[in-house]
């Protein structure tokens, strides 16, 4: 199946999908690994306060397995949700490749999500159980109704993690997962309604490997360092499936971030390649790297937000390591992507990777020729597709569409392709607002507006940002008898960071006389986009 990296058009057209019939990422992966070699080190682990862990693959095969025969023991076995919100420690990893060994279906989630959050999860996915630590017990409302209720450092109602696992044996007989078994949920925000339950099956956890091969091209003596959360998809890419499929140890940090410490650390463990958001480039292009020993750096990637070519220009030159983007989806994993060794283009996302065909649509779905924009679609079959939003087949079937025969799969974002078939990001086709990696539906934003009891009416829109690529933006109708002021823009961020993910709150707000709507009274966000993004070209000139 894998097919030497050489050029990108003879390795391209080289490569063909061969998929196992079953598979067992915990048996398949690490176990796999422990018995090749077990006393190498699949994991490093520090965070801010100075405390380290080391695990060679032998362990952490020993450790998932007492994981599994916990989940067994409580009844959870193939096919059950189980929620896991971790933040940066290895029980993260433990938890989701012993969920793997059962069969069970973990859903990871950011520590960020409010007591609503968890509680829309665990009751549209069915969770049967739930992974935390003893600070998020709490926003588990009815957690008594769970199967299994896991915290690390303990909680009232809820077993000790560490225990739990002591009082389990090291061996575990895993079952056969056949490919196209259900295998993990990330749940992402929608331009509407509430978020998504994106699905993968075992097959999404064997091809995450792709972009391990053909974008970061992880290695066995690769120490990688993706600085993604552990709530999102970009953690599996980087941290977890792919990286360990190929053998490389991760390294995992818990702690702040500051870029003179990122550096020092990359530095002194070594880390081979360093995976962060466009963001945090931003940043670090400006520290002070004249004592800093990059040496064994070899590469950096970037994912979830453009980084501008500036950027790119300015790492590049200052560390004399390329830094290479991706693009993907929580739906399709990484589909499009640089690669070191071969040709770039500045403020492309790259070309396709092996085994992925894409096309660029128009408003009909037929073919647009090369440099026309129109939506970016993936043609169909393609293994590393999401099995789709879980209850909802709607949902999921709006997202495929058919022209002369050939069938595609609708990113929803609007892209060019050149005609040496470099792909360039043009935008959203919808509503979604990405904000330093994250995506942040404006429902969502909107819903928690309207419950502060100076706000009528509101819609949320992007609003372009130097420092995070956009914002969320909140124009805001005011109830009678209040006046717009400072004070009480901060009231209502403030309760929108109680209401929903802090990340989610509008960083910006404006308070105006009436929203633009259609005859039919649904609001013109477009209209609010334009105005949003004329105020900040205005703003800077």
């Amino acid at each position: 199946m894998k097919v030497p990296f050489t050029t990108y058009e003879e390795t391209y057209g080289r490569f063909r999908w061969e998929l196992p019939a079953v598979f067992n990422y915990g048996r398949d992966v690490v176990d796999d690994w422990a018995a090749r070699t077990p006393d190498r080190l699949c994991l490093v682990w520090q965070d801010d306060a100075g405390s380290e862990r080391r695990f060679t693959w032998a362990e952490m095969s020993a450790l998932t397995n007492r994981f599994a025969n916990v989940l067994t023991r409580a009844g959870i076995g193939k096919g059950d949700r189980v929620l896991v919100m971790l933040p940066r420690i290895p029980s993260w990893q433990i938890a989701l490749v012993g969920c793997t060994k059962v069969g069970a279906i973990p859903i990871p989630c950011i520590e960020m999500l409010t007591e609503k959050d968890v509680e829309y999860r665990v009751r549209h996915a069915g969770a049967v159980g739930a992974v935390t630590t003893a600070e998020s017990a709490a926003k588990f409302k009815d957690a008594d109704r769970l199967k299994l209720r896991l915290a690390v450092g303990g909680a009232p109602g809820w077993t000790e993690f560490a225990a739990a696992l002591e009082a389990e044996s090291d061996t575990f007989t895993c079952p056969d997962i056949a490919i196209e078994d259900p295998a993990i949920i990330y749940y992402t925000s929608g331009s509407t309604g509430l978020p998504k339950g994106v699905t993968h099956s075992a097959r999404g956890l064997y091809t995450w490997r792709i972009s391990g091969w053909y974008w970061q091209d992880f290695r066995p003596d690769d120490l990688v360092w993706c600085t993604a959360d552990t709530g999102w998809s970009k953690a599996g890419t980087t941290i977890l499936f792919a990286p360990w499929s190929c053998g490389s140890t991760v390294f995992f940090y818990n702690g702040r971030f500051d870029p003179k410490e990122r550096l020092r650390l990359i530095e002194k463990l070594g880390v081979t390649l360093f995976c962060a958001a466009a963001t945090e480039f931003r940043h670090l292009i400006n520290a002070d790297f004249s004592a800093i020993d990059l040496s064994k750096l070899r590469l950096a990637v970037s994912s979830g937000e453009m980084v501008n070519p500036e950027v790119v220009r300015r790492w590049e030159e200052v560390t004399g390591r390329k830094l290479v983007e991706a693009y993907g989806q929580t739906e399709t994993l990484m589909t499009i992507a640089n690669n070191e060794r071969a040709p770039r283009k500045a403020g492309s996302m790259g070309r396709p990777l092996p085994g992925t065909a894409v096309a660029i649509l128009d408003d009909d779905n037929a073919p647009l020729p090369p440099g026309e924009v129109g939506q970016l679609a993936i043609l169909l079959p393609n293994p590393q597709l999401m099995l789709g939003y879980w209850n909802e087949p709607e949902r999921t079937a709006a997202t495929r569409a058919t022209h002369d025969g050939v069938s595609y799969f609708l990113t929803g974002d609007r892209a060019s392709r050149d005609a040496d078939g470099f792909v360039t990001y043009e935008g959203r086709t919808d509503d979604i607002i990405s904000s330093a990696g994250y995506r942040i539906g404006p429902l969502e934003v909107e819903n928690a507006l309207v419950e502060h009891p100076a706000v009528l009416e509101s819609a949320a829109v992007p609003a372009p940002d130097p420092e995070r690529g956009e914002i969320v933006k909140a124009y805001v109708v005011l109830r009678p008898g209040f006046t717009p002021s400072p004070d009480l823009v901060k009231d209502i961020q403030e309760h929108v960071k109680r209401m929903t993910a802090p990340y989610k709150y509008p960083r910006a707000i404006e308070f105006i006389a009436e929203l633009p709507k259609t005859a039919s009274g649904k609001i013109l966000r477009r209209v609010l986009k334009a105005q949003s993004a004329n105020a900040a070209n205005t703003s800077g000139r």
